[in-house]
């Protein structure tokens, strides 16, 4: 199979699986449960790619999966269990309302088919990093990689873990989390999903596949822009007061040292 085949055979599988989410979604009314599954389908994709590219370097194909296992199980198992038994997500409920009866078969284009055809362009790097079976040794790049993934999925896994401990505490209502990760950057799950793929890319990269940048990058502003901090941070300025000075001492993404009140 050529490097496009294989390439169009991860959308095969991506849209297989955002089929039967959809399918799923309309017998349990909940539009929401694509987000539980977007790690997931990372890995789906990628053990395709493994399964297509036996011309590979074995050791970086095994080590691709295996990070891409860990960062999308991990993910797909803490929403899930973050969401379940919670109802439909509000920003699913309110396109549920808008666009009421048809809102059945309009779901499958603006959620299932949407995420799953961005979930393929972003993909790429997991392809170009086990396509190639030169160089036939992990290299420098490769180890860099490794440690640039090592810390998104310490801040990533950190900061879901010490948010949830936070919310367990019913002394907390309406505090805001700012120690621990949270104390350098207003959101470390998202800097470290984003810092997990561009160890990803440099993977890719030591395998002749730098030109998959733009998955890196178009993961980082979706985070950024799109579906995560900007997201998120219009909700939180409205509902808690003490997110404001929040933020005005800490960085919104890349962490650093907490500034000074103005």
């Amino acid at each position: 199979m050529t490097f496009l085949e294989v390439y169009l055979s991860g959308l095969l599988a991506a849209m297989v699986l955002m089929t039967i989410l959809w399918l799923i979604s309309l017998a349990i009314k909940d539009s929401s449960i694509v987000d539980i599954f977007w790690g997931f389908g990372f890995v789906v994709v990628g053990a395709t790619y493994y399964a297509l590219t036996p011309d590979g370097f074995g050791t970086r194909k095994l080590l691709l999966l295996a990070l891409v296992a860990i960062w999308g199980l991990r993910l797909s198992l803490h929403i899930g269990y973050r969401n379940i038994g919670k109802g439909e997500d509000f920003r699913y409920a309110k396109w549920r309302q808008e666009h009421g009866a048809s809102w059945w078969w309009m779901s499958f284009f603006r959620v299932f088919l949407l995420q799953g055809v961005i979930l393929w362009i972003v993909s790429i790097p997991l392809l170009a990093a086990q396509w190639s079976a030169t160089p036939a040794a992990l290299g420098i790049v490769d180890y860099l990689g490794v440690i640039v993934w090592v810390i998104g999925f310490a801040f990533e896994a950190g900061g879901d873990w010490q948010l949830m401990q936070f919310k367990r505490n019913p002394a907390n209502k309406g505090k805001v989390l700012n120690t621990g990760f949270w104390r350098y950057t207003r959101h470390p799950n998202y800097f470290g999903d984003a810092t997990q793929w561009w160890g990803f890319w440099l993977i890719a990269a030591a395998a002749g596949g730098w030109w998959t940048v733009y998955s890196p990058l178009i993961m980082t502003f979706l985070l950024v822009r799109v579906s995560g901090v900007a997201l998120l941070e219009k909700t939180l300025k409205e509902t808690r007061p003490a997110y404001r000075e929040y933020m005005e001492t800490t960085p919104a993404f890349f962490p650093w040292f907490p500034r000074k009140k103005s």
